[in-house]
């Protein structure tokens, strides 16, 4: 027996109340008058009588009542065994591992095989759980004494692309033992797999009163070939300048030479062989991907295939397409910007953009909507009819580039992104000769891998009143650099000074060329994440502002892979099988989405018999351990409320007594 709040006892001391008034309280004298007393003589009168205790029924109850109550509060308790609270039952967990290593040599087959064997030892009177794990926990029946149901759940568990995850397993199983009120017994089939162990071990502890009964399907490390990684650009502009990088890795494996075969749309267009490292890797090269227009299924081989034949490949997707063109607009006789702004995306896109360029006089009769970006290099003047085609085009989807100099600078506002300009200072010998950019957003897609901009001096800048736009690059004299703006579909950037080396010497630093290329692929919509995906992840299908727009999702099988509910609401998906999966979204564009399956799948390395053995000793709890015991953990069963209901009786049972001896009391008097 024990306490929960043993502090409580210390209200026992209560029990002096009716001591108090039981013993001190009971002789009272009332005076009488009285001539004199001069001729008594004076005695100690004994007070034995007056000190022994009256009412002994009523005092008792007292005491008892005050008692009771303290052991109510202190909330007692007895500890008593799983198995005897739960009369002899106990819950069995049949935990299938499915993730993808669990495909080699038929595991998960046998795994099951070995789970039907088990269900047979089920006792009478014991309850069935099935579930599945991976990355994640899957139920697959209620608990159940029902064994038909339990060799259907087994027989239904299908081989999944995910990673496995003994910190999930740990998880789901102590929040069944908490939920069950009865001990747990928990068979887990499965190849030990070291990678799915966690980094915490904590993450794997069990709940006391969980039995772990290990059923391996791996007694020691496969020698394993696989495809690791695949480098292939997202899209092909000119097959020529294209690279794809393979990496082959050798898991437990001797030094060996693989042919590696690069397959495009099921057909093999290249392959080398390489020389792979005891346990190590080796990497080839191709050159050249002759691809056709539009999107293409990619695929890296490794040959001859080994025992795990699933690794041996690798998917990826790229997409042929044309180069996007892009409105370089200028004032007449001031090429500089046009020169630095053209060469700097030159380098460094693979001839993804082809720049068209066009002074102030000559885009009146230009529509915006044939480019993919149009860029105002410092225009002093605008003409309206194609400024409004600019702001039509802008909240439609398109995207415009704004940078500010001298010429711009007798504006009041920036056009099309509207807001005021509000000064045009230089830098001046009597203070600062340049300012500096001193806060850069790193979280912004156009400048997140090119920010080191600390050595670039900037003479003059246009100060642009921000409004509701985003900030993302700042001045030492705290001037808005860098700023965008969401107009309807489309954006609107501002770079507060120019693209020639006048107002600055941006052009001379080697992070202007991948700015130029990063926000021309950011506000021309390439910048929109890779087309490969690990299995398990999630692919975004809509913005917030494309709620009620269908996605069109079809899985590496050719199914539907949303419901009608889901392709109209359904912010996100995750993508669970190897293969391809085709994309339309809702502004009709097509994509083909590679998924792949953790390649630390790929090492089968099995977990030490220690480490095993820690894991199942952590379901014993520290007192059943230490005592030797076994699964079967101590319950504190606490039993307040029994005390709370007998003092309640005595309460009653004190009120009644007590006005019997206040009845007496008053007969007497």
């Amino acid at each position: 027996m024990g306490f929960l709040a043993p502090w409580f006892l210390a209200g026992a001391a209560a029990v002096s109340l009716p001591i108090w008034l039981h013993l001190l309280r009971q002789h009272k004298t009332t005076p009488l008058p009285f001539s004199s007393l001069m001729f008594f003589e004076k005695r100690t009168q004994s007070s034995i009588k007056h000190r022994r205790l009256k009412y002994l029924l009523l005092f008792a109850l007292r005491v008892a009542l005050l008692i009771l109550l303290a052991l109510a509060f202190s909330n007692p308790f007895i500890n008593t065994s799983a198995a005897v609270a739960a009369g002899g039952k106990k819950l069995v967990v049949f935990a299938l591992d499915n993730s993808y290593s669990m495909r080699q040599g038929g595991r998960l087959d046998r795994a099951k095989q070995q789970a039907m064997t088990a269900l047979s030892s089920l006792g009478g009177e014991d309850t069935g759980v099935v579930l599945q794990f991976g990355s994640a926990v899957h139920l697959m029946n209620e608990a159940t004494t029902d064994r038909p149901i339990l060799r259907g759940a087994i027989q239904a568990i299908q081989p999944s692309d995910s990673r496995g995850s003994y910190a999930e397993l740990s998880r789901s199983l102590r929040s069944i033992a908490q939920s069950a009120h009865m001990p747990v017994e928990a068979h887990l089939f499965s190849d030990m797999q070291k990678s799915s162990w966690p980094s915490n071990f904590a993450d794997a502890r069990l709940a006391d009163g969980t039995k772990l009964v290990f059923h391996s399907l791996a007694d020691k490390r496969i020698p394993n070939f696989a495809v690791e990684t695949v480098i292939a650009p997202k899209r092909i502009y000119d097959p020529k300048k294209v690279r794809v990088q393979a990496t082959v890795s050798g898991y437990g494996t001797e030094k060996a030479s693989k042919r590696v075969a690069l397959v495009l749309n099921n057909k093999e267009i290249a392959s080398k062989q390489v020389d792979v490292p005891a346990g190590g890797r080796a990497t080839a090269e191709f050159l050249t991907l002759d691809a056709p227009f539009g999107m293409n299924r990619g695929e890296i081989r490794v040959e001859p295939a080994d025992d795990f034949p699933s690794d041996d490949r690798l998917y990826f997707s790229t997409e042929r397409a044309d180069p996007r063109h892009i409105l370089f607009v200028h004032e007449a006789g001031k090429p500089k910007g046009l020169l630095y702004y053209g060469t700097a995306l030159d380098a460094s896109n693979e001839a993804a953009f082809v720049l068209e360029s066009a002074t102030v006089d000559q885009v009146a009769n230009i529509s915006p909507s044939k480019f993919s970006l149009v860029v105002l290099s410092d225009i002093a003047s605008i003409p309206a009819v194609f400024e409004s085609a600019l702001e039509k085009y802008v909240r439609s989807g398109g995207a415009v580039m704004v940078a500010l100099g001298a010429m711009s600078a007798v504006h009041k506002r920036v056009p099309v992104f509207g807001e005021a300009i509000a000064a045009a200072p230089y830098a001046s010998r009597e203070g600062e000769r340049f300012q500096s950019a001193v806060y850069i957003d790193p979280a912004h897609p156009a400048v997140r891998r090119n920010h080191q901009w600390d050595t670039v001096k900037f003479y003059k800048s246009i100060k642009v009143e921000p409004g509701k736009s985003r900030i993302v690059a700042r001045l030492s004299d705290q001037t808005p650099l860098l700023l965008e703006k969401q107009i309807g579909e489309g954006r609107v950037m501002v770079f507060a000074s120019t693209f020639d080396n006048i107002s600055n010497d941006f052009p001379l630093h080697p992070t202007f060329v991948p700015f130029v290329a990063e926000t021309a692929n950011y506000l021309a919509g390439l910048d929109d994440g890779s087309p490969n995906f690990v299995a398990g992840s999630f692919l975004e299908l809509r913005s917030s502002r494309q709620q009620g727009s269908t996605v069109e999702v079809l899985d590496p099988a050719g199914k539907r892979a949303l419901t009608l509910d889901e392709s109209a609401r359904a912010q996100t998906m995750m993508l669970t099988s190897e293969g391809f999966y085709d994309v339309r979204r809702p502004s009709g564009r097509h994509e083909l989405v590679a998924v792949n399956a953790d390649r630390r799948e790929s090492d089968l390395d099995v977990l030490s018999a220690e480490t095993l053995s820690l894991w199942e000793n952590t379901g014993k709890g520290t007192a059943v351990a230490a005592s030797g015991g076994g699964a079967d953990s101590q319950n504190k069963r606490s039993f307040w409320w029994y005390v709370l209901l007998a003092a309640l009786a005595l309460a009653v049972a004190e009120t009644i007594v007590g006005n019997q001896h206040l009845s007496v009391d008053k007969e007497a008097a």
